[in-house]
């Protein structure tokens, strides 16, 4: 059984103290995240948040903790298995209400895809967590690169997508705290595309052998035009 993890950022920040589960201490001006699941992706985007000085805790498999953290956090970060996304929503119950839930998963099963062109498992998670802002963020990127936001001294592309733009804004910002090129990919229902890109990743690094070090990168102007 996992339990819950602390972490906390020593920087050049001074702390003020703030209700934690562990007692612990909180910056200012930044998030809280709670990240469910602390597996090699909750692990590295645990690390990134925390250089950067966000107050992170992720939790595993403790039904508990989950629903303890989820409600502390201002930010839940949802990094199980895609097949365990529906277990961790009923532990953290009601205590995602308003608040941006970010789905970093892919859409795997058995080590094929799961998704489809015409419902993402992101559009999925909102259907089962209904009154949370889902936000489909990092999925396209690997867990060596996702403490940094960077693959090969390359800075690589982190698309966010989702239909609140508050919680959207609320991620963009965090990825680029990380380190990534943050880009607004448009409404949940893009969580499509994403999850196939992620897979063509996949396919990337494992079945052509290019390995897990890579990236996506988009080459784009700073303030994209958009239709009227």
């Amino acid at each position: 059984m996992m339990s819950l993890v602390q972490f906390r950022s020593r920087g050049a920040f001074k702390l003020r103290e703030e209700f934690r589960p562990d007692g612990g201490w909180s910056m200012p001006g930044r998030a809280k995240v709670a990240m469910i699941g602390d597996g090699n992706v909750g692990s590295a985007l645990t690390k990134g948040l925390t250089r950067a000085g966000y107050d992170v805790q992720a939790v595993g498999r403790v039904p508990s903790r989950v629903r303890e953290l989820a409600e502390w956090g201002d930010i839940i970060v949802l990094a199980v298995p895609f097949g365990e996304r529906e277990n961790a929503v009923e532990e953290m119950g009601d205590t995602i209400e308003g608040k941006p839930l970010v789905d970093v998963t892919n859409a795997l099963a058995g080590g094929s895809y799961a998704g489809g062109v015409d419902k993402s498992g992101a559009e999925q998670l909102q259907e089962m967590a209904r009154k949370a802002k889902v936000i489909k963020a990092f999925n396209t990127a690997f867990a060596p690169t996702m403490s940094t936001g960077q693959a090969h001294g390359e800075r690589i592309t982190a698309f966010i997508a989702g239909d609140d733009a508050e919680a959207k804004g609320m991620v963009q910002r965090m990825a680029t705290d990380i380190g990534f090129d943050a880009v607004d990919a448009g409404p949940l229902q893009n969580a499509r595309w994403l999850e196939a890109l992620g897979m063509l990743n996949i396919q990337l690094a494992y079945a052509i052998g290019m390995g897990n070090a890579i990236g996506t990168r988009l080459i784009h102007d700073a303030k994209p035009q958009r239709r009227p």
